[in-house]
């Protein structure tokens, strides 16, 4: 929360300046009074003891004043930092005054709160990646292993031992793209990975980025169609190349008959790439949670992904300012549109 201009500065200013004034007018009244009335050794022993008695008063006050107003805020941060430092975030602190009426250290635990509560929904989010990832590797780890111990029978046919050499290829492939991608979410999460722009030509970039999977593409026997116009964007090749080839790699996972297309156009000033296939399609209710960390709609084909991809996807299109959409009908196809300044 932005603190707006607090007036308790002043107002301390301005009751240690009338503190001053009215000590000093009472010893001067004082003084007065006495001066023709007592010997100066007699006034002196007056003034020592007024003053005394006033800065007794005055330390008291400022005391009780201090308890108040300093004591009292400062304890309850330092009992709820502590507690934050421990690693409790569900933690809060209860502002007394109106936001009218804030002084520094009602913003000061308004401040807290909102981090309190941050790090609770990072804690959330932390313990929830933590249990997906353990999943994840789980599943390809155990499969690894399975499938070694059978590779170690000495009775096991050449067909089967070709099978599950296979199987154990593919499957560590999983395991490599699942660390991949998980490195690659955490440095942009964390921004560690450098957004170097440059002048990219999509055309050529896509045309790189379909050849990576022309072998699947023919593995399946589907049509690969393409129409790229000369259009040219600045922006990061690493960046855009995370977003294409997850998105291209998409369309042919979720085709098993039919075609995958891949466009680039300059429209109303902006590069625009559509990648659609003829695959199995998207519902609103899986649309809605597509761009979500492990979220995988199609359960047919889990064992091809990490539902990782997407969410990758979204993360760089953020960094890097562009647009993202989707449009599908369940059983017919999917589209998505890349939009790029």
């Amino acid at each position: 929360m932005k603190r707006k201009k607090s007036l308790s500065t002043f107002w301390g200013v301005l009751i240690f300046f009338a503190d001053i004034a009215l000590v000093t007018t009472i010893v001067l009244l004082t003084y007065s009074y006495a001066v023709n009335k007592v010997t100066k050794t007699e006034i002196a022993v007056i003034m020592l003891c007024e003053i005394l008695g006033l800065t007794i008063v005055a330390a008291f006050g400022d005391w009780v004043r201090r308890n108040v107003l300093v004591n009292k805020p400062v304890d309850k941060i330092l009992n709820v930092t502590d507690s934050i430092a421990r690693g409790d975030f569900s933690v809060q602190l209860t502002v007394e005054h109106s936001p009218r009426h804030y002084n520094e250290f009602d913003y000061i635990m308004e401040n807290i709160n909102r981090m309190t509560e941050e790090l609770r929904h990072t804690e959330l989010l932390h313990n929830d990646f933590v249990s997906n990832v353990s999943h994840e590797i789980k599943t390809p780890l155990a499969i690894i292993q399975n499938y070694a111990v059978c590779l170690s029978d000495d009775n096991l046919d050449e067909a089967k031992r070709k099978e599950y050499a296979d199987t154990l290829v593919k499957t560590a492939k999983r395991l490599g793209e699942l660390v991949t991608n998980i490195l690659q979410l955490n440095k942009l999460e964390n921004q560690r990975l450098k957004l170097t722009a440059e002048q990219v030509n999509l055309a050529d970039l896509l045309d790189e980025c379909a050849l990576d999977y022309v072998d699947a593409i023919d593995g399946k026997g589907l049509d690969l169609f393409t129409d790229f116009d000369d259009v040219t964007v600045t922006s990061s090749r690493a960046y855009l190349k995370i977003i294409f080839n997850n998105l291209i790699g998409n369309a042919v996972k979720f085709t098993d008959k039919g075609s995958v297309s891949i466009s680039c156009k300059s429209e109303n000033g902006k590069a625009v790439v559509r990648v659609s296939d003829t695959g199995c399609g998207i519902s609103p209710e899986v649309g809605a949670h597509i761009f979500e960390k492990f979220y995988q709609g199609d359960s047919s084909h889990a064992t091809e992904g990490n539902g990782l991809g997407l969410a990758l996807v979204k993360k760089v299109i953020d960094l890097i300012g562009g647009e993202i959409g989707v449009s599908s009908v369940p059983s017919q196809g999917t589209t998505f549109t890349v939009r790029l300044s």
